[in-house]
């Protein structure tokens, strides 16, 4: 693979400049930058979903591409599919064998020679595919990928449409890896696999044949997989290709970053020797002035060939604040029934009150209801039967886990339109979430994940609500931003409704209750419980 020349925007924003990286064949890449550098972009290129505006990729014979987003949304066409059906669907075997048996017959009845050879070629082509994928031992390959991904045959004849996100994301993983590409692009592969899952996957990705081209925060899995790292600056909008994993290239960069610095400081004690004799000389004699010029020319010299130090990148800032308090009791679920089907309910019943200032946690089995909780909440589902009390002194910031707040055809900007702020104001509040100058008119589907998830704090955080109510709020965002949030949402004096998977951050929180679902139990929060369900929820993701 190779990037020569490659230069893409949007709009008035550069996200690569003249680039030219090769990537040899079972290359192992993993990708950093920090969030909206253009990891995500650089796959979409790869990908053909965008065109860059100058320069290209080149893909050596065609090579059959495998991709997994951070979000499985719209990459399945068919729900109803059965899960075994959707792996087996991988490699398109079937299609292949059937494609060959009636070119065979083509052939046989075929009785002009000319056209005899041009279908005999198309035989061998199509055989040649048939042992690309391994015909005979598909189905062994097959199982074995189940196994090692800990999905239980028991579950295998249910449909898609059954799962839960994060186990249509590890079911996706597994026919990604089944159907065998030559070049594999993962975007946050480890966020939803359990540790035995990750060690599998990554003794797996260990001996693949193909290029590997990997997004991922999960330092422990870049160290264990990569051979080399592709750091996209988003400063310079240049990419550099590192020798290595991220340990190695973290310590060549820092060996590097103390170079530049010795150097820009030998460069600044000369700069400022030049700059004195010049003020000294400038003006004087002949001998003088010539002098003053020579060491002019000098200085011109030094300042175009000056080193730069790379500045540390900067981090989300902001804080919640609330204009006026809710009641004293913001919420009020009584006596809730509710199931997508009614011979099927996810909870019977439920009954519990959330008091104000709380920090409340959600817990319980996944696919037991939690987020389905909070969308009855904010009334996008109707139950079956019981009430949800909100007190009308509430005002509500929603966070969902797939962004539903945001409009993806409207730039960031365009999706505050209801605020009071002037623009001014509106571009300096943006910019505390790190969206500056001309990334504000950037549409909200070219960004990656971490941007979207800062668009949705920020758009929730701009009316200063008194109730917040979170689905998995660190979902796609570096640790640093996940313990810059913490440390917001900790401090924050409204009312917090939260469901979470991420045990670290939750703990950040200072929790006050937890609900306990299907039955609705209230207990202190207790971090050994959160720690059952976890584990609880890692085996049940073992599918």
């Amino acid at each position: 693979m190779i990037l020569k020349d490659l230069s893409m925007s949007y709009g008035l924003q550069t996200i690569f400049e003249d680039v030219n990286i090769q990537i040899n064949d079972r290359e192992k890449v993993g990708i950093i930058g920090v969030n909206g550098a253009g990891k995500s972009t650089l796959f979409k290129l790869i990908l053909k979903e965008l065109e860059p505006d100058k320069g290209r990729i080149i893909l050596r014979n065609n090579p059959h591409i495998g991709f997994l987003p951070q979000v499985i949304k719209d990459e399945i066409p068919n729900l109803n599919i059965s899960v075994f059906d959707y792996l087996l669907s991988g490699r398109p075997i079937k299609e292949l064998e059937d494609k060959l048996s009636n070119t065979y017959y083509k052939a046989s009845i075929e009785q002009d020679e000319k056209k005899i050879k041009l279908l005999m070629k198309d035989i061998s082509s199509i055989q040649a595919k048939l042992e690309y994928y391994d015909v005979y031992q598909a189905e062994n390959i097959l199982l074995k990928i189940i196994t090692g991904m800990n999905i239980d045959s028991n579950l295998l004849d249910l449909s898609l449409s059954s799962l839960s996100g994060g186990q249509k994301s590890k079911i996706a993983f597994a026919r990604l890896l089944y159907s065998n590409p030559e070049i594999l692009l993962l975007d946050e592969p480890t966020n939803h696999l359990d540790q035995d899952t990750k060690e599998y996957i990554i003794n797996y990705l260990k001996s693949y044949n193909g290029i590997i081209l990997v997004i991922s925060h999960d330092i422990e899995f870049l160290d264990a997989v990569t051979t080399s790292t592709l750091y996209i600056d988003k400063t310079t909008h240049q990419v550099e290709l590192f020798p290595g994993n991220y340990k190695k290239y973290k310590r060549i960069k820092e060996e590097r970053k103390k170079t530049l610095k010795r150097i820009a400081e030998s460069q600044e004690k000369e700069e400022e020797k030049l700059k004195r004799i010049i003020a000294k000389y400038i003006g004087g004699n002949e001998k003088k002035a010539k002098i003053a010029k020579d060491r002019q020319k000098k200085l011109a010299r030094l300042e175009k060939e000056k080193v730069i130090i790379e500045k540390d990148s900067k981090k989300t800032r902001f804080k919640l604040k609330i204009d006026n308090k809710s009641g004293i009791t913001p919420i009020k679920v009584d006596g809730l029934t509710f199931g997508y089907k009614e011979n099927n309910l996810l909870y019977k019943d439920l009954t519990f009150d959330i008091s104000r200032g709380e920090k409340v946690l959600i817990i319980g089995k996944n696919g037991i209801g939690k987020s389905t909780l909070l969308k009855l909440i904010m009334t996008e589902l109707k139950p079956i039967k019981g009430t949800i009390d909100i007190n009308e002194k509430v005002s509500i910031g929603y966070y969902a886990q797939e962004h539903e707040i945001l409009d993806d055809e409207k730039s960031i900007i365009d999706n505050f339109t209801n605020t009071k702020l002037s623009m001014g104001q509106l571009r300096a509040y943006l910019g505390s979430f790190l969206f500056f100058n001309d990334e504000i008119f950037k549409k909200i589907k070219y960004l990656s994940p971490g941007e979207r998830s800062r668009v949705a704090l920020a758009k929730i955080s701009i009316n200063h609500p008194n109730l917040l109510i979170l689905d998995e709020p660190t979902n796609h965002l570096d640790p640093e931003t996940q313990r810059i949030i913490a440390d917001v949402f900790k401090d924050y004096d409204g009312t917090i409704l939260l469901v979470s998977h991420n045990l670290e951050f939750v703990d950040n929180l200072n929790i006050n209750r937890m609900i306990l679902l299907p039955n609705g139990e209230i207990k202190y929060y207790d971090r050994k419980i959160v720690e059952y369900y976890q584990e609880l929820n890692n085996n049940i993701d073992r599918i």
